[in-house]
């Protein structure tokens, strides 16, 4: 990726001189089809940029990654491309006070899910195509400033195959000559301008509040149509309309709202005002669980946050990226909890989007929320658990801080002081400190600016009768924060775990004593954090610890249970408690766990459990203890229900053993029942995957599979599947496909992946450890950095856990002090989680 890079300093050079006044854009996609459309791989892209010099100076540089340029014009002067475009930039020197700057391109279609995708339905033979830039890939589509503080307007003409729709931010329509001209949009960056085009299923309905009115769309390939429950979207999209209109008092400002369900998307969602972008996996095409649906309902709110946080008002430089996305993602749990159905969001969030933000807070590439991102790779990498889930949690720890009034307070004036604006962390806080009456500064200081997750353990003394005489929090971390917590107290009654007395306190320093519990009768379980306020490990004392270890199902309450299960998995982890104490935990209770979304998670760590953090020694009988306890539970399973759905999954996930196959192949070919459960085509590749991965399911088994659902997602698991095959020629043959080629999409890149390692072939793909470290530096600089991140990511031989592979990681870092630093924190993370599981290792062995 040479030359495609851009550093901070230049973009902040390149604002204090230039000021841009808008776009016209105008691409010709019609060479997406066609006999000869596999053989093009570009569009025309013409773009006329008027900007005005605002500084010092009288050179900078537009951005465009693109095959070739047919022509470049400055203010009426003809440019040679060829001395003036690098493939990335165009050089501009002798600027006037006003300029306009044309450029007439071939971009490229992308199959990365970057810039201009195109996408040939397997089902149908229809090519879709839609745009994705976040950070800065609308350079990829036409020319421009790629950075976020050069807000413009835009308009977009596009003209595209007879018979398509073309969709953009604002509201089009095609023209005589057949070209859709969109109106012009308010200022925006260049990253969230988009560009959805082709035979799609579009649906429509609309938003009425008072006098406004707000066009709703949604769309999805037409072989999909079957599948999409439109209805449940726009109700969740109306709920959230009323949700943000009732806390922010300013109206939804881009005019219409589509939202498309795109094919292979490397995001969950983007948020284009007024044409927001998901990947398709969104609409279901079997049975799932209300967690699915609850998990949609968020992304859908998350998204339409950032109608206000991160479109109408957005973040000058991508240090402050959390200004959008700590935002967005903590509204939208508090929006699913408010106003959908889903009012148990918050469960959600404490159990699965704080495990992301613990598991990054603590690898060596943690960050302050406010990070120091000097390049656009640094960008790349930071949309991460940090900025995400961690900054959510704590602007949660922010409302209990502030006040819940003072917080959206702030909000409200934030909206309107910098509408269609830039901004900075201080803008911010600025109107904060006005709204609630507190140091913000302070506050910014030990959240915001410090990485690191502190933990909270009680510690409590009694008197002779047994009642509380101290309870007090110890603090650990390097970082001792300010944590505004509640303190719990429950005890056994009538065969349940319940709460008796509750406290909240400010909990600062090493050690703090917690008022209102003295006197309390001594309680069963402790718990610290309860009710979720604020972002910590939540540690136990001994009989605390002891008490969920024998009840913890017993726990009434749901977020409770929830923060107690997310606090032993984090302990095991850790290397604090054996991995297979926590199996025994789960294996206990978890056929009792009321929340399906918990439910899933603590599968999802049961089975890190075993494959990562148990004793090598030990990993076949926790495997066999997983699927025993799998399929016990999936046969005592309400009859149709999502935890019949959800058990099922698990079993087929963890099977090991022979009868167990012989029930996986029975449920695949009707031989054998399990009351209730509906085994339908998602479910059949979920029954089918151990079964190829063991050796019992070959390519022709598979590809049988695949003549039943010859779909997109149907290829996409018959990849997984073929790739996932225990023969040294099939991974011979994955690696090549990955690492050697670019012929693949990033949707089949990834699941050649996903099929390529699998924790019961560690022997098998074991002689791929050094040629993992030999081929990582060149792919980084050949692929896309989407790509990339996959490879490093998803190939690194952590299955390989032995201090060998430890060494050669360190031998890697050590001669490639000078490679990407991209490149080399994805390698510092994947060593970190090695690391960690063999201490997690040697804590389990303790236990044998």
């Amino acid at each position: 990726m040479p030359g495609e890079n851009l550093s901070r300093d230049e973009a902040h050079e390149r604002a204090a001189l230039l000021s841009v006044d808008g776009y016209e854009v105008v691409l010709d996609l019609r060479s997406a089809v066609g006999e000869s459309a596999e053989a093009v791989r570009t569009f025309r892209s013409v773009t006329t940029i008027r900007f005005r010099r605002t500084g010092e100076g009288t050179s900078t540089f537009a951005d465009l990654i693109a095959p070739s340029v047919n022509a470049v014009t400055l203010n009426g002067r003809s440019l040679d491309p060829a001395v003036v475009f690098d493939g990335a930039r165009i050089a501009l020197d002798e600027l006037a006070d006003e300029n306009t700057l044309v450029v007439d391109a071939q971009c490229a279609y992308s199959r990365t899910g970057e810039g201009m995708h195109r996408f040939v339905d397997p089902e149908d033979g229809e090519v879709y195509l839609y745009t994705q830039y976040e950070p800065a890939d609308a350079r990829r589509v036409y020319a421009n400033f790629e950075q976020p503080d050069l807000k413009a307007p835009y308009r977009f003409a596009v003209t595209a195959p007879e018979g398509w729709t073309v969709w953009s931010n604002g509201a089009g329509e095609q023209d005589a000559e057949g070209v859709w001209r969109f109106a012009e949009t308010a200022p925006i960056s260049t990253y969230i301008t988009c560009v959805v085009a082709g035979p799609y299923h579009y649906v429509t309905d609309s938003y009425t509040r008072g006098d406004l009115e707000i066009p709703l769309g949604a769309m999805c390939r037409k072989s999909l149509a079957k599948h999409f429950d439109a209805d449940d979207v726009f109700l969740i999209t109306k709920q959230g309309f009323d949700f943000f209109h009732d806390n922010f008092d300013y109206p939804y400002p881009f005019g219409k709202y589509d939202q498309a369900f795109v094919p292979e998307y490397n995001l969950g969602a983007m948020e284009n005002p007024g044409m927001v972008t998901f990947r398709e996996e969104y609409i279901y095409r079997g049975k799932v669980t209300q967690a699915a649906y609850e998990s949609r309902a968020n992304v859908i709110l998350h998204e339409m946050a950032h109608m206000w946080f991160g479109d109408l008002v957005t973040m000058v430089w991508w240090d402050d990226l959390w200004l959008k996305e700590s935002f967005a993602d903590f509204m939208g749990s508090f929006a699913n909890a408010e106003a959908t159905r889903f009012t148990n969001s918050w469960v959600t969030f404490a159990n699965n989007r704080k495990a992301w933000a613990y598991r990054a807070d603590q690898l060596p590439s943690t960050h302050p929320i406010t990070a120091d991102i000097r390049d656009l790779e640094d960008a790349k990498l930071n949309f991460d658990g940090i900025t995400y889930a961690k900054g959510a949690s704590v602007l949660k720890q922010l409302v209990a801080y502030a006040g819940r009034d003072a917080f959206l307070e702030g909000a409200r004036r934030y909206f309107k002081r910098h509408a269609y604006g830039n901004t900075r962390l201080a803008d911010l806080l600025a109107i904060l400190e006005e709204t609630s009456g507190r140091d913000m500064k302070a506050w910014a200081k030990s959240w915001l600016q410090t990485s690191g997750v502190n933990s909270l353990t009680p510690a409590v003394t009694y008197d002779a009768e047994g009642r509380i005489t101290e309870l007090a929090v110890l603090q650990e971390g390097d970082e001792l924060r300010p944590h505004r917590a509640a303190v719990g107290l429950y005890r056994l009654s009538g065969g349940e775990l319940v709460r008796y007395a509750r406290a909240e306190a400010d909990i600062t320093g090493a050690r703090t004593v917690v008022d209102g519990l003295a006197g309390e009768e001594k309680p069963d379980l402790v718990l610290v954090n309860d009710d979720d306020l604020t972002y910590c490990k939540i540690r136990f004392d001994e009989g605390s610890l002891a008490t969920l270890r024998a009840h913890l199902g017993d726990i009434t309450d749901p977020l409770a249970r929830a923060l107690c299960w997310s606090a032993l998995w984090n302990l095991t982890r850790d290397g604090l408690m054996p991995a297979r104490d926590f199996v025994s935990v789960a294996l206990a209770f978890a056929g009792r766990e009321t929340d399906i979304g918990v439910l899933q998670m603590v599968h999802g760590w049961t089975k890190s459990a075993v494959t990562l953090y148990a004793a090598p020694a030990w990993r076949e009988e926790g495997g066999r203890l997983l699927a025993e306890g799998g399929l016990r539970e999936l046969r005592v399973a309400e009859p149709g229900s999502e935890h019949q759905l959800t058990w099922a999954r698990f079993f087929a996930a963890t099977a090991s053993a022979d009868a167990d196959f012989q029930l996986l192949e029975g449920l695949l070919d009707g031989a054998a029942k399990i009351d209730g459960l509906d085994v339908d085509q998602e479910l059949r590749w979920a029954l089918l995957s151990p079964l190829a991965a063991h050796g019992r399911a070959d390519e022709a088994r598979i590809d049988e599979e695949l003549a039943r659902d010859d779909t997109a997602t149907g290829k996409r698991h018959q990849t997984r599947l073929l790739a996932s095959r225990p023969s040294a020629a099939v991974k011979a043959q994955a690696w090549a496909q990955v690492v050697e080629s670019d012929a693949l999409s990033n949707a089949l890149v990834e699941a050649t992946i996903e099929g390529f390692v699998q924790p019961s072939q560690r022997e098998l793909i074991a002689p791929y450890a050094e040629k993992y470290f030999a081929a990582i530096e060149r792919v980084w600089d050949e692929r896309s950095i989407q790509i990339g991140i996959h490879v490093v990511r998803g190939l690194f031989p952590g299955l390989q856990d032995r201090p060998e592979t430890l060494a050669a990681t360190d031998a890697w870092l050590s001669e490639h002090a000078s490679a990407a630093p991209a490149l080399r924190r994805l390698v510092l993370e994947a060593r970190d989680d090695l690391a960690r599981a063999l201490r997690a290792q040697e804590c389990d062995a303790l236990a044998s």
